[in-house]
């Protein structure tokens, strides 16, 4: 056992100290701007996308050709390896010294390169059993150019899955702001390679042109994990591929790595389930719902996912020392300031989605027909966005204990109920692709409250108190943006259909600047503490600046 007077000792005592470590509101705000300017990138690259090619055939033929290596990413890379690496890295960083916790990086490093290549070779080969698996609703025409497609973009998975890696060991030395930054560099590299590639391969942008696009995706994938490496160095690693696996720590993580696998792996399967109906309704829905998904994304990245990362190694250090009242406090203080700033996005999302996807993707070849579609699927995916953000933290806290087979288990019946949603709304009530989105919104609820209430059991209490007179005073601040946001679509944007793009794009920020103002003065004035945090968290960003 390490002792007060050696390093690892040290830093375990102090994280045992009640009070000693508080979830960072700053490193938050970090890892929130830079996942908001990468998902302003993502925006811009789907902005181009579409209307370079459209709504359709061949983006739903990019759509579900990209999705196959990305399910494997969520799977093995931003899911189940990331948060094991993060827990036990932490946790040996505490207890036996940073010089360990490195050791175990090369290890597992050099266990990720090696899995993932025989993973993408076999994923290369299977190519053609894959898409049919996931579009059965495609013809040969479109099924054969997402088969080539798929086929280009499989070595995305090492590629990222490298990058989440050191992703994992940044976060873990605290280290947040260029991890959250690669993922621009993978927007900003596939947007530039893919369009030069694209207009060689066909200038006027026909089917031909989008093999350009998935070979920037590569080009972005490399992007994403070279900007790290520097940052890596300055944290005093570097690699040194070590084959030595038989490692107690590699063995903790492969053994948390399980469940965690099977709990994504349902994940994974709900998005293949909603990708097989969507592929059965015609040409369009299916990157309808990506647009639509991608908006949610923005205040899900910026809020749940900034909180989450932050959250994980913090938490993951109060459970390895014991500290439980402090892991209760961290955990509901963290779940707080997740609905604080998703309710009112939620609601604005709603009431704005048509003018909202209007201004960022109705041009070139996205018509209004597209943009009525994707806001009606935006609308119903939004009711589900506190749920989805509030699970980046809540599921982050279950791996932090070491209890990966509760969201397992919980996920099993996930899958079934989003089975159960999709058939009922798609099929029996004829809904198409906004049954999809509905099912998604509801599944994620449900999955939020069981988790939530399985939590509260298993720490005793979960200052639900404290939770409930937040929900109950943001009821009536979201009541002020609801009627400010109406206001403002009914007199700044009832002509939005018909307005030029720079009168329509100045009255909705202008809309959403109003709407905003409104309801963080309502909730100031009801005495929601952690708007008062934010906005010291505000000003003193602002003084270093100045």
């Amino acid at each position: 056992m390490p002792t007060a007077n050696t390093p690892a000792g040290a830093a375990a005592a102090t994280a045992a100290e009640p009070g000693a470590e508080r979830l960072n509101t700053r490193a938050a705000g970090v890892v929130g701007l830079a996942v908001l300017c990468s998902r302003v990138l993502g925006l811009a690259r789907e902005q181009i996308f579409a209307a370079l090619f459209g709504g359709g055939r061949v983006m739903d033929a990019f759509t579900i050709a990209f999705r196959i290596p990305n399910l494997l990413r969520d799977l093995f890379a931003e899911g189940a390896l990331s948060t094991a690496f993060v827990t036990v890295f932490s946790r040996t960083a505490a207890l036996q010294g940073t010089a360990a916790a490195w050791r175990l990086a090369d290890k597992v490093a050099t266990l990720t390169a090696v899995s993932l290549s025989a993973i993408t070779v076999t994923g290369i080969a299977t190519a053609p059993w894959l898409v049919a698996a996931l579009a059965p609703g495609f013809d040969p025409g479109k099924a054969a150019l997402t088969v080539t497609l798929t086929r280009i973009m499989y070595p995305f998975i090492l590629l990222v899955s490298l990058a989440a890696l050191v992703m994992g060991m940044l976060n873990a030395r605290n280290v947040f702001g260029m991890p959250a930054m690669a993922s621009s560099f993978f927007n900003l590299g596939s947007i530039v390679s893919g369009v030069l590639l694209g207009y060689w391969l066909d200038p006027h942008f026909g089917a031909r042109a989008i093999l350009g696009l998935a070979i920037g995706t590569l080009v972005g994938g490399t992007l994403q994990l070279v900007v790290q490496l520097p940052a890596l160095r300055r944290a005093g690693h570097s690699f040194h591929p070590d084959f030595h696996w038989r490692d107690p720590g590699v063995r903790s993580i492969l053994r948390l790595m399980g469940p965690s696998v099977i709990a994504a792996s349902t994940t994974q399967l709900n998005v293949l389930v909603n990708s097989v109906f969507a592929s059965q309704l015609g040409d369009g829905p299916t990157f309808w719902l990506t647009v639509a998904f991608r908006l949610m994304q923005l205040p899900l990245g910026i809020f749940g996912v900034a909180l989450g990362t932050v959250a994980l190694p913090l938490l993951a250090r109060m459970a390895a020392t014991g500290n439980t009242e402090a892991f209760r406090s961290e955990l509901a203080r963290g779940m707080r300031l997740t609905f604080l700033m998703t309710i009112p996005s939620s609601i604005g999302l709603m009431v704005l989605a048509e003018p909202i996807i209007s201004v960022l993707y109705q041009h070139g070849r996205f018509g209004a027909h597209e943009t009525a579609e994707s806001a009606a699927a935006l609308r119903l995916y939004a009711i589900g966005l506190c749920g989805y953000a509030a699970l980046k933290v809540l599921v982050n806290a279950f791996y932090a204990l070491e209890r990966r087979r509760t969201p397992m288990l919980v996920s099993f019946l996930a899958v079934g109920l989003n089975l159960a949603l999709n058939w009922t709304l798609t099929v029996r009530f004829n809904w198409g692709h906004r049954g999809l989105a509905l099912s998604t919104a509801c599944v994620a609820t449900t999955n939020f409250l069981i988790l939530y209430a399985l939590m509260r059991s298993h720490l005793g209490r979960l200052e639900s108190r404290a939770m409930l007179a937040l929900l109950s005073k943001l009821a009536l601040a979201s009541a002020v943006l609801l009627l400010a946001s109406w206001a403002g679509a009914h007199f700044l944007l009832a002509d939005w259909a018909v307005q030029s793009f720079w009168p329509k794009c100045l009255s909705l920020v202008l809309v959403i600047v109003l709407a905003a103002a409104a309801f963080f003065v309502s909730a100031s004035a009801l005495g929601i503490g952690e708007v008062h945090e934010i906005a010291r968290a505000v000003q003193r960003r602002l003084r270093r600046a100045g």
